[in-house]
């Protein structure tokens, strides 16, 4: 085990090619799972492959000191912070000692929707300064607004959709990483017909949803083919949720997919309807039992920031961690807080939805079994949706602890 801030990244980058893609995934080298709680003390340098790059040997640690034997000996270590640039960015000045040492400008973006109410808790500890460093969150509509950002260098860790991490990973050649899974699958059945009451009673029906050419119409596909039900369910695409809320809402005997928190909006529209089945409760049916799990969003982390700043890159996954945890142990004392940040417009809805949203924080080699499997499907789907090809074994930072 090295010290806290001694996070030695891993460097091989190597890219998939006709000869190794047969080889395209592999079993992690170790094998603990992170999941919630993160030991905040140290960072395993069992990198991929088993291989250790000391290169960063000049960071200073928060900590400044490291214990190196038990007869006393301490190992300085010491280093600067670098000055990200962009809006809201801070200079950092080389750090010698605890009381030298200057926050590091971390930007942050997420989407408008389940990925960010799991961060509204270390949102509000930003904002009072109660953290290390300063970090500054933005909240978009679509994915399409973060990822040029991530590309150009304009933001440091991103929550996005698990296939566009992919697509970052092969767009910027392995400049991207990612850190963790924090929502797993929000897809559920919607229907007033009390004779559904599994996937596989959706024979015969046409089920109404959104995502044509994208990830929900691949994972309804693979699911209705694991089901053996891909001859006898008719998928019928609508261009926006609120399309298919409202067919539901007219139709209760009819079948539709929803997110969250739309199928809660549903739900709230006519007591006729329920949801008796989530979408990932089947993927683990049918596809979990190599670990995989339906997810929905991951976070990133460029990883050239990542090695000039291990330090944060524990901070955040700690702080991640707990306040994912807060939100799901208590919806309704958080549901005014994701109305504040702009998420949901009701905090009656908000807090209903939010146990739904299936938020967490998954790393380490858990993370890693259910994103790699996720992404293998969405692969085999359609090689474009996760960037060409799948991610190389760097792509997953599985060895950071907070």
């Amino acid at each position: 085990m090295i010290a806290w801030g001694e996070l030695f990244l891993l460097r091989d980058r190597r890219r998939h090619t006709p000869e190794n893609e047969e080889g395209r995934r592999t079993e992690p080298w170790n094998n603990r799972s992170n999941v919630h709680r993160l030991n905040m003390c140290s960072v395993s340098a069992e990198l991929w492959h088993g291989k250790v790059f000391m290169k960063n040997m000049d960071f200073m640690t928060r900590r400044g000191f490291v214990a190196m034997a038990a007869g006393g000996l301490s190992l300085v270590v010491s280093g600067c912070a670098g000055s990200p640039a962009g809006s809201g960015s801070a200079s950092g000045s080389a750090a010698v000692s605890d009381s030298d040492s200057e926050p590091v400008a971390v930007r942050v973006a997420s989407l408008k929707g389940p990925t960010s109410i799991g961060l509204v808790p270390f949102m509000d500890k930003a904002g009072a300064g109660e953290l290390e460093n300063d970090y500054d969150f933005t909240i978009t509509a679509a994915a399409d607004e973060i990822v040029p950002l991530v590309v150009k260098g304009d933001l440091d860790i991103a929550l996005v959709p698990a296939n566009v991490a992919s697509v970052l990973y092969n767009k910027t050649e392995g400049e991207v990483a990612v850190l963790d899974i924090n929502t797993l699958g929000v897809l559920n059945v919607v229907t007033g017909d009390a004779s559904i009451t599994s996937f596989e009673d959706l024979a015969g029906r046409t089920v109404y949803l959104t995502g044509k050419g994208t990830t929900p119409e691949y994972v309804m596909n693979y699911l209705l083919n694991a089901a053996g039900l891909v001859d006898s369910v008719t998928l019928e695409f609508k261009s926006e949720a609120t399309e298919v809320v409202s067919g539901l809402v007219a139709d209760p005997t009819a079948v539709g997919v929803l997110p969250e928190p739309f199928k809660t909006a549903a739900l709230a529209k006519n007591e006729a309807l329920s949801s008796p089945v989530s979408l990932a409760d089947v993927w683990a049916q049918y596809a979990g039992e190599d670990g995989s799990q339906l997810v929905t969003g991951v976070t990133v982390v460029r990883r050239t920031f990542a090695e000039e700043h291990p330090e944060v890159v524990v901070e955040f996954l700690r702080e991640h961690a707990a306040s994912a945890e807060a939100v799901v142990a208590d919806p309704e004392a958080w549901a005014q807080g994701v109305v504040d940040a702009g998420i949901v417009e009701q905090a009656a809805v908000a807090a209903k939805a939010i146990p739904g949203c299936n938020i967490v924080c998954l790393s380490g080699t858990e993370m890693y079994d259910a994103l790699s499997g996720y992404l293998e499907v969405l692969y085999d789907a359609d090689s474009a949706s996760v960037g060409g090809a799948l991610p190389d074994e760097d792509f997953y930072l599985t060895d950071v602890e907070a």
